[in-house]
């Protein structure tokens, strides 16, 4: 018997623990980010010893978007159809919503198709396992934080604002804002460091910003890039591989797809 519920701040130890057993990255302030950002509620699904067992995380963007992540079931549980009940229980949560979106994995893509959602465009997840130790002027921190606030609602499609103020505070030695329309943030996780979003006029200042960041970071390093030759190509060059696709979906319309030419690496999966 699995039930269903509303995550609380009591929850985040099981979710840290289904993250390790995943291998995925998050820490417990994220968790903390998910529980203090959503508007509509985060799930959990729970078996009949009162063990969490999975979850899922919704935050909605301004009601012009609402992101769901975090989709997570104990290995021990998986294929009993628990991560599919997960998700409509978080389509339920945003049931008023206009548009739902997500980044996926290529296998749950396919569960995602079965759920109404559309393909928008593909993303690449790169990877160094190495500290990356750059020559190069640093860019500097030129603009403050609410200078790109408008900028990053247009090219991100809605203001998220409360979101990158929080982690500019927690992470700020890989936060570098030239100037307000190109700016990179960063946030350190269990596995690795993950650089983004980093929104940029061009290849060469993302390149820039992106340096910066990277001069600060020991060992392993992630960025969840858009298909930018240049950009890509230089990631390359200096020792980062592809590790896997993700493909952004949409539920809905898709009214405000914010302009993905400017945004040469997303925050991350669980955020968009």
């Amino acid at each position: 018997m699995i039930t269903f519920r509303d995550m609380t701040v009591a929850d985040i130890p099981a979710g840290l623990s289904l993250c390790r057993s995943a291998g995925w990255n998050q820490l417990e302030n994220d968790w903390n980010v998910f529980l203090s950002l959503s508007k509509y509620g985060n799930r959990v699904a729970v078996n009949d010893d009162g063990k969490i067992v999975g979850t899922v995380t919704t935050i909605t963007y301004e009601d012009r978007f609402s992101w769901i992540g975090m989709v997570l079931v104990d290995p021990a549980m998986k294929r009993q159809g628990i991560g599919t009940q997960l998700l409509r229980e978080s389509l339920e949560l945003l049931a008023n919503q206009e548009t739902i979106k997500l980044d996926a994995t290529p296998a749950g893509r396919e569960v995602y198709l079965k759920l109404g959602f559309e393909d928008e465009y593909v993303l690449s997840r790169m990877m160094s396992t190495q500290k990356v130790s750059l020559k190069n002027s640093s860019p500097g921190k030129k603009g403050s934080f609410f200078s790109i606030a408008d900028t990053d609602k247009k090219v991100f499609g809605a203001s998220r604002k409360d979101l990158l103020q929080l982690y500019h505070e927690a992470f700020p030695e890989f936060c570098f804002i030239k100037n307000s329309s190109n700016y990179c943030f960063g946030r350190r996780g269990y596995n690795f460091t993950q650089i983004g979003p980093v929104v940029a006029d061009s290849a060469e200042q993302a390149i820039e910003l992106t340096t910066a960041a990277l001069n600060n970071i020991e060992g392993a390093v992630v960025l969840d890039v858009m298909e930018n030759s240049a950009f890509s190509g230089w990631l390359n060059s200096i020792g980062f591989v592809e590790q896997r696709k993700l493909i952004r979906m949409y539920r809905g319309k898709n009214n405000f797809p914010g302009i993905p030419a400017k945004q040469f690496a997303i925050l991350g999966p669980e955020f968009g």
